[in-house]
């Protein structure tokens, strides 16, 4: 059972667990929307996670729960924005493991997303999954989302919580919007371009996802993100080489925070994320390095 199934990260996941021989079914608000987008899957259920409807009956007998949805976050903060990105995770997070742990017979596996915003803005340091959350909106949405997902796991369900990076991929997320700028040679440095960015192939995300619901001995939290976080200003260049243009246009940090306000700041922070769990449990990722996952993603069809 997937929810977000029709958003960027879900319509992969659907895709690998299917490609894996699972049978898939999905949570949602529009099914029929579920079935024009995804027509492989084999049911698709109705809920409505900020009206708190949801019956445990749909997910009854399900072997794992891959939890996805959420409000988008690359956008501009207002408060209702804010208010729309706490609940959609948090209250959404919460229902569904209430429900979860209701349903007879149990799910036997959570896989619920998280974010690498749980870290905050942290310079140098090298972030694995023991370091505790940082500070912020996103750190304390982070935190609050995985407490949630946390009702399952006290009642004896398995749960694993993906702290998802920057998803590359090539239909949609983060890379589409800066394509139009880089092939113009402008994508060049955000702020200082010194803040580590920690992004990962949605490839791989899919993959942990199906590995993290098949693997037993997999609990808590897993990093979601590449082996090779780079810093902003290289992961730009990167991006020109990949196209073939300058990176050099530098985009200053108080024209980031007039045009996006609160969400400036994920951009400009610094996250050395590394997923030191996944690889430590034997995890191999197909797209470790940027340059690589790029041209997969920009160059090879």
């Amino acid at each position: 059972m997937i929810t977000g199934a029709t958003g960027l990260v879900g319509r992969h996941v659907a895709a690998r667990f299917r490609e894996a021989g699972w049978r898939v079914r999905v949570l949602t608000r529009d099914p029929d929307r579920a079935r024009r987008i995804l027509p492989g899957i084999d049911a698709a259920e109705p809920w409505d996670p900020l009206r708190g409807r949801l019956e445990p009956a749909a997910l009854a007998g399900a072997d794992a729960v891959v939890h996805l949805a959420g409000a988008p976050v690359a956008r501009r903060w207002t408060r209702r924005v804010r208010e729309e990105i706490r609940a959609s995770r948090v209250d959404g997070t919460r229902l569904l493991a209430t429900r979860l742990i209701d349903a007879a017979p149990r799910p036997g596996a959570l896989v619920s997303a998280s974010a690498i915003g749980w870290y905050g803005d942290r310079g140098e340091a090298e972030l694995t999954e023991d370091v505790a959350p940082g500070e912020g909106f996103l750190a304390e949405v982070c935190r609050d989302w995985e407490t949630a997902a946390g009702i399952a796991a006290a009642a004896g369900v398995r749960t694993v919580v993906l702290r998802i990076g920057i998803v590359l991929a090539r239909d949609g997320g983060a890379l589409p919007r800066m394509l139009p700028a880089a092939r113009l040679g402008l994508g060049g440095p955000l702020g200082s371009g010194r803040q580590f960015w920690s992004w990962v192939h949605v490839d791989d995300v899919a993959r942990l996802a199906l590995w993290a619901a098949e693997t037993p001995g997999i609990e808590g939290p897993v990093n979601a993100t590449a082996p090779e976080p780079v810093r902003q200003a290289a992961f730009a260049r990167e991006l020109g080489r990949t196209l073939g243009r300058p990176a050099f246009l530098r985009t200053p940090g108080f024209v980031l925070r007039l045009v996006l306000g609160g969400f400036a700041r994920e951009l400009l922070a610094s996250a050395r994320v590394v997923p030191a769990r996944a690889t430590r449990e034997g995890f191999r990722f197909e797209h470790p390095g940027l340059g690589e996952a790029l041209r997969d993603l920009l160059v090879r069809r």
